[in-house]
């Protein structure tokens, strides 16, 4: 390892990092703008300006940007030098000459990167008398808020957003002292990960909208370490808490997860926390329908009546913890238990669990993801399923520019080279979908295909890798077959994607194979597959292979078998169509749900009761790649709100059930289920138990700068109440305690002396860009790689469109596809109605154009009856068309989870016929963000 001399003190650094790297993994402080550690060096700010010595004879020395300049053995340097001082202080001037003194009424006051770079440089005196130029502001949706005075023109901005997110819609206009960073008009940013601007922007330039109309300085945020509920992916967040809500979400370093970014639904989506929707008390259903609200002993005690008989049946849900789901079937008795998957979605994410048990591939996490030299994605639109994964694949494919970069001894971190010589050169990644995806920019190749023709593509490629080539398809399709093995055959590090999301298990089979032909053939495969919902694969590890589905319940329920059931968390319209579930639910006599929410489902109870959401409660959530992660509460929940794990504990311990008798906290219940399912024997390593404290105290919620305490109930009353005690934790609801040296899994926020910044956060990593102090969070709960294969499957048949019939494809959309995130104010702006989407040919056939009405119905035109009821009105649905040239010919895709589509299930054959008096909808003509009066609209 190379040896450098800063200030005249000897450092050991390693080899192939920056100086500005090396300096901040040393803990020494140099200041900078421009450089990110996930984007790199480019060297436009020269803030983090050193004087490099030649030799120890040099006593003048020149200056060199930190953060372009390659540490070697034997290299002097110095950050506290005059030269390099004024240097720095001369930058900082300069990017305060139009840079508004508006700290006080900023949103990033506080907790600006500027900020903290000034007071590090020393500057303090303006010379400066000249007139500011000012910039007009942009409307760029409903999420981020714009004021480009505040620009220091960094850009950061644009490096992110285009060369790592790439998005196209925000660029540097104009030149000079007038550089702009925006659209060219405005308009809603198109990038889903448009939200992490407000953390890589190191001045207010983008903010977060929410907060800005309802604001609170960080240093009054009470946070705690949480995972995202919006997919699979298990995403680390900080949501930040004032006066019992959710201000805002950042996001929370895990090194193997999630890195630096989030995607909007995570960021933006914990909304439905405080929607107008959440249950306050529990509600009984009393003789003429309506609810009265009652006490929670009285809803304990009905609980216990109801549940006491024993003929007691349970829905789970992978939106729920792994707790209350265990505590649920616990209740109820595992072979009375159903995950509270639809009864098409649970074989998929079964079969998903299958194959990585089995699989002799690795299961990859995020940056494993990030250095796959060729990638295939089978059946996924990762964008939309699994965002992270995403924004991940766009930065995999620059391998491809890091090899070429090798060759000529370039260092990964020089950015803007290593672009410069790569130009449009990427590592290979072939897509083959029902229709086009936001990855499509980046593909080699992207092939429409039906969902039984995805399979059939990837069972053929292989048998091509294990050297048995199938003749059965198409020229076109058998050039791809050999284009794409050759890709993957060739590579050191292989990916092969897919996921539930085409509603396919052949898909998923295939995806398996493929993986599994690559490692007989000695290559190092990774296989991931996406599931849909935060805790989807918990609930697989948790029931395993066997479960009853909701068609199995309700027929048992139906023999007599059951009279109760139970709901957690989970609504089940949104499992099946309206039909299915009303004659589910009314097999039993009584329903008894826990949820957070109003829904369709709570409204059919017996009894609901109130649970807690993720923000108020403990729970132990389990990713796609099998990683089991621990969210603890922001806050508490309020009137008679509790986590459905409390509720289902204290009902059995209401009934006397010997199972509960040692169990009195939350860890309890974690630990009882590790040691009853085998499968989830590793999840109690998530994260410490609630006896953990670091050097004697507890961990705090709140910042040392928390303000306030002792005001914010004077409306209600002038008497300070006793902070909550957290009896479930480590942490606090308090100032008081200590955050630092703590495991990763217990980090609250991030703050260091001189950095206020979310930049503070290589304080906290063992070196800048690598894990925390505290190690990685979360504990990995599938062995990759050991599985003995996963056998053989048999590819389906060919897809052939049939005149006047069509199969139904997914089609999920990133804002309204997820039940929670699209009840946030601000992901509900950008929720789109429900629709229907076919290529040109079939509009053609149909004389439909885009924005006409499509009726959607059971069975096939022209005289077929097939699904056909005859005398009942056999329509599914009516949507608005769209015409998309790239969908599969004979596929139809519908937008899952939008509005309208409750009766559309994936791969059903279903009749289209053009709607008669349909009404279009009014073109959406929002341009701007400035107040239109009462009643008016942003035009």
């Amino acid at each position: 390892m190379p040896v450098i001399q800063v200030d005249g003190q000897e450092y050991e650094v390693e080899a192939g990092k920056n100086l500005l790297e090396a300096c901040l993994s040393l803990g020494l402080d140099l200041p900078y703008f421009c450089w990110h550690p996930a984007m790199g060096s480019i060297g436009a700010c020269r803030q983090c300006a050193v004087v490099q010595y030649l030799n120890a004879e040099d006593e003048r020395g020149r200056i060199v940007m930190g953060c372009m300049t390659p540490v070697t053995d034997g290299a002097i340097f110095s950050l506290s030098g005059d030269k390099a001082r004024g240097f720095r202080q001369a930058i900082v001037e300069s990017l305060m000459l139009n840079h508004p003194h508006d700290c006080p009424v900023c949103a990033e006051g506080g907790e600006c990167h500027l900020q903290d770079m000034t007071v590090m440089v020393g500057h303090r005196d303006r010379h400066y008398r000249g007139r500011k130029n000012t910039h007009r502001n942009q409307y760029l949706g409903p999420l981020i808020n714009h004021e480009m005075n505040r620009c220091i023109t960094c850009y950061r901005c644009t490096r992110y957003y285009r060369d790592y997110a790439g998005g196209t819609d925000l660029a540097a206009l104009a030149s000079r002292d007038h550089v702009y960073f925006g659209r060219h008009s405005d308009g809603v940013l198109q990038s889903e990960f448009a939200g992490n601007l407000l953390e890589v922007c190191p001045t207010g330039v983008f903010t977060d909208k929410s907060l800005v109309h309802n604001y609170t300085r960080k240093w009054d945020l009470q946070s705690a370490p949480s995972v995202c509920v919006g997919c699979a992916m298990g995403c680390n967040t900080l949501p930040g808490e004032r006066y019992g809500k959710i201000k805002r979400v950042h996001n929370r370093f895990n090194a193997e997860v999630n890195g630096y970014f989030l995607c909007d639904r995570g960021r933006f989506g914990a909304g439905f926390v405080h929607d107008e929707r959440r249950l306050q008390y529990p509600g009984l259903r009393n003789n003429d329908g309506r609810y009265d609200a009652i006490n929670h002993h009285e809803a304990l005690q009905y609980m216990d009546r109801a549940c006491a008989p024993g003929k007691v049946a349970g829905i789970g849900s992978p939106r729920a913890s792994v707790e209350a789901n265990f505590l649920l079937r616990t209740l109820v008795g595992e072979e009375n238990f159903a995950p509270g998957f639809s009864d098409a979605e649970q074989p998929l994410v079964e079969l998903v669990l299958r194959l990585q048990q089995d699989s002799r591939a690795l299961v990859p996490d995020i940056t494993t993801i990030e250095s796959a030299d060729a990638v295939l994605i089978l059946g996924e639109d990762l964008t939309n399923t699994a965002p992270r994964i995403a924004l991940a694949l766009r930065q995999s494919v620059r391998n491809k520019a890091y090899e070429m970069a090798a060759e000529l001894r370039l260092e990964t971190w020089q950015d803007g080279a290593i672009r410069n010589l790569a130009q449009d050169q990427r590592s290979p990644l072939y897509i083959a979908a029902v229709a086009d995806t936001p990855l499509d920019d980046v593909a080699t190749n992207r092939i429409s295909l039906a969902p039984d023709d995805i399979a059939r593509l990837g069972n053929a490629i292989a048998a091509n890798i294990a050297g048995q080539p199938n003749a059965d398809l198409e020229q076109p399709l058998q050039e791809q077959v050999e284009m794409i093995t050759t890709a993957l055959a060739g590579a050191q590090r292989p990916l092969v994607l897919s996921g539930t999301g085409c509603g396919s298990t052949a898909v998923l089979a295939a995806a398996g194979q493929v993986a599994d032909a690559l490692c007989g053939n000695g290559v190092p495969a990774m296989l991931c597959l996406a599931v849909p919902e935060a805790n989807s694969l918990g609930q697989a590890l948790l029931t395993g292979c066997d479960a009853p589905g909701l068609a199995q319940l309700q027929q048992r329920a139906a023999s007599g078998e059951f009279d109760t059931l139970v709901v957690l968390e989970n609504d089940l319209y949104r499992r099946g169509s309206s039909a299915q579930i009303d004659q589910l639910l009314g097999a039993f006599q009584q329903v008894l749900v826990l949820d957070g929410l109003d829904n369709q489902t709570t409204s059919s109870a017996t009894l609901a009761l109130p649970a807690a959401s993720f923000a108020e409660s403990n729970g132990t959530l389990i990713s796609l790649e099998g990683r089991a992660q621990h969210h603890y509460p922001v806050f508490q929940p309020h009137a008679e709100r509790r986590p459905s794990w409390t509720w289902l504990l204290a009902c059995m311990k209401e009934m006397q059930r010997e199972e509960v008798r040692s169990l009195h906290h939350f860890d309890d219940i974690t630990r009882a289920c590790a040691a009853t399912i085998p499968a989830l024997a590793g999840i109690t390593a998530a994260a410490p138990d609630h006896h953990f404290r670091n050097a004697g105290v507890r961990i705090p919620r709140q910042t040392h700068r928390y303000s306030g305490r002792t005001a914010m109930r004077a409306d209600i009353s002038v008497h300070e109440p006793r902070q909550p005690v957290d009896e479930e934790s480590p942490l606090a609801f308090s100032m008081e305690g200590l955050n630092r040296d703590q495991p990763g899994a217990l980090l609250p926020y991030v703050w260091a002396p001189g950095w206020n910044s979310n930049q503070s956060l290589h304080k906290f990593q063992a070196e800048v860009g690598g894990p925390l102090k505290g190690g990685t969070a979360g504990a990995r709960l599938l062995q990759s790689g050991i599985g003995a294969g996963p056998g053989t499957f048999t590819a389906p048949a060919p897809f052939k469109a049939e005149p006047g019939r069509w199969q139904l494809v997914p089609r999920q959309r990133i804002f309204g596809s997820d039940e929670l995130s699209a009840l946030s104010p601000g992901l509900a702006e950008l929720v789109q109605p429900g629709f229907i989407e076919i290529c040109a040919a079939d509009a053609q056939l149909l004389g439909v154009t885009e924005g006409d009405g499509l009726v959607v119905t059971k069975g096939i035109t022209k005289g077929a009856t097939e699904g056909v009821t005859t005398g009942v009105d056999n329509t599914l649905a009516t949507l608005e068309a769209r015409i998309n040239d790239s969908m599969a010919v004979g596929c139809a895709g519908f937008s899952v989870g939008l509005a309208g589509v409750q009766n559309l299930r994936p791969l059903a054959p279903v009749s289209l016929r053009r709607a008669e008096g349909w009404q279009r909808r009014s073109p959406e003509l929002i341009g701007s963000d400035r107040d239109a009066g009462p009643g008016g609209t942003h035009v």
